[in-house]
């Protein structure tokens, strides 16, 4: 069931996520603000609009988190050509992305199984590449470079921290 609106909603994210993270790169700053304020949007709203319309399905929730991770992953890759960020970041976010959906074993319809440090990294990654996106938009990068620098870092950090708890679990059920 491919043509729910809420797959629409997810399309309209992942097709926005090379122009926004070209803009980034590029800085242009206020486009890139707008395009990743769709993004946020459609990702807030596609879930709800699954569940309104009964159209929640393990290939839907795959769907949305794999266009989370590659929305995301860009934009930080973006912002790590720039030096904003760690390049380590962006990498991990897709590594993380497959261990969460091969643990889960998505690819064989089965719904995916987060735990709570992988859920707060989710979105986590979307304010650490929201704070140089808007702060830049606004005029405010000066003192939030800084800011973006550390929560990044911290972020490679509780990513590798909650890829070893995937781990650890995973090993102890074979």
């Amino acid at each position: 069931m491919w043509t729910t609106w809420a797959n629409l909603l997810t399309l309209i994210r992942l097709l926005v996520a090379v122009p926004c993270a070209l803009a980034a790169w590029e800085a242009q700053w206020f486009l890139a603000a707008m395009l990743l304020t769709l993004a946020i949007a459609t990702d807030l709203l596609d879930g709800p609009v699954a569940r309104r319309f009964k159209h929640e399905t393990p290939l839907g929730g795959l769907l949305d988190h794999a266009t989370d991770a590659v929305f995301i992953a860009l934009l930080l890759a973006a912002l790590a050509t720039s030096g904003l960020i760690t390049p380590l970041l962006p990498i991990l976010v897709i590594a993380a992305f497959l261990q969460y959906t091969l643990d889960s074993a998505a690819l064989r319809g089965r719904r995916l199984r987060s735990n709570q440090l992988g859920r707060g990294n989710g979105i986590a990654y979307f304010v650490v590449g929201s704070i140089p996106v808007y702060g830049n938009a606004l005029g405010l990068s000066g003192p939030l470079q800084a800011v973006t620098a550390v929560l990044a870092w911290a972020l490679v950090l509780t990513t590798l921290v909650s890829m070893a708890e995937r781990l650890w679990v995973w090993l102890g059920t074979r």
